[in-house]
């Protein structure tokens, strides 16, 4: 499969700024793979595809608030870092990508907050733009990560070119988010509210929650042709025994398992084992997921509508079919869904 057959013309006013007013009333297509049928519904409507006993699989990875920006020392030039991860506790080491990358040197002090209150100093260039900072804070650890995090904003992806605002440190997270650890926000969820989940429970349907800290990898432009020399970036995961006993049961039952999105389908593939029953994990996945590809898990699928020539797209088309799902994009472009995390929902069955 090649990277030139994911490529579409996307108008960018069909790229989503803001969210829909209400979680659950995005648009939503339906898109059925037995008879290639295409339905336009209203992401609430959800319930009419599902009853007892189907299990929903949900990432409840956290975004905790990744981009900074400070000043170098002596020059004064703006930088801005995203923070990766957490490397050491202790040390206060991270790991981030600084922008421009060229003005940063190892044994450059960066200065954050109005009044300088925080301090980093460039101590390894890893990549051409990563590079390990450390903060040099006095406090405790709990301490350090609320002062931290106070400099941060919400990392909305680039292309939602408009400055963070308010409602997006709720609405740029899921619900149910507990575990922090993500740059990127497992978007399908954002379609689920408080309500919809109640009336998916009160039809006895089960929720399972993995972790999966999605990072900038899925924004990382692919540089080969040929897919199966993409090399993916490792996301750090964890699957844990109670989501292992509902999706095994629900499996061996016969009921529907909704994988909602990438994120959550990539980690459920990775913790498959040779007779198609989920098992635990912990660790780190780096697997691509391309067409052609046989699904192991999941029954249906919940996405958002991704930009061209992304992966998200790619394992969109892998579970959905590669016509099918390019089919259903060129009806999303003529009927003006809207693109990206904040976007619209493709359900599909």
């Amino acid at each position: 499969m090649k990277l030139s057959k994911f490529k579409f013309n996307l108008p960018p006013e069909l790229i989503a700024l803001h969210p829909a007013k209400n979680r659950d009333e995005s648009r939503l297509m339906v898109v059925h793979r037995d008879t290639g049928e295409i339905e336009h519904r209203i992401f609430k409507e959800i319930l009419d595809y599902y009853g007892k006993g189907d299990v929903f699989i949900f990432n409840n990875t956290r975004v905790f608030p990744a981009r900074l920006y400070g000043n170098k020392e002596k020059t004064g030039a703006r930088i801005e870092v995203f923070l990766l991860r957490e490397l050491n506790e202790d040390l206060r080491l991270w790991d981030v990508l600084v922008d421009p990358a060229r003005k940063i040197r190892i044994g450059n002090k960066l200065y954050f907050g109005e009044d300088d209150s925080m301090v980093a100093e460039v101590i390894d260039n890893t990549t051409s733009r990563g590079r390990t900072l450390r903060f040099l804070y006095d406090g405790n650890h709990d301490e350090f990560k609320k002062a931290l995090y106070a400099l941060g904003e919400t990392p909305l992806p680039k292309y939602i070119d408009r400055p963070v605002e308010p409602e997006d440190e709720e609405r740029y997270q899921n619900i149910f988010a507990t575990e922090e650890g993500a740059v990127v926000a497992p978007a399908a969820g954002l379609h689920f509210s408080r309500e919809l989940m109640k009336r998916l429970e009160i039809k006895d349907c089960l929720f399972a929650f993995l972790t999966l800290h999605s990072g900038l990898g899925n924004f990382r432009e692919i540089d080969v042709e040929d897919l199966t020399k993409h090399k993916m970036d490792s996301e750090q995961m964890f699957v844990n025994a109670d989501v292992v006993e509902a999706v095994n049961k629900a499996k061996d039952e016969g009921h529907q398992i909704c994988a909602v999105g990438t994120s959550v389908m990539r980690a459920i593939e990775t913790a498959v084992s040779t007779d198609g029953h989920l098992k635990e994990f912990e660790g780190w996945t780096n697997k691509g997921i391309f067409p052609p590809y046989d699904f192991s898990v999941a029954t249906s699928m919940v996405t958002n509508f991704h930009l061209p020539l992304s992966t998200l797209l790619m394992m969109t088309a892998s579970f959905g079919g590669y016509e099918l799902i390019m089919d259903a994009y060129e009806t999303a472009l003529k009927e003006k869904y809207r693109f990206g995390a904040y976007g619209d929902a493709m359900l599909i069955l």
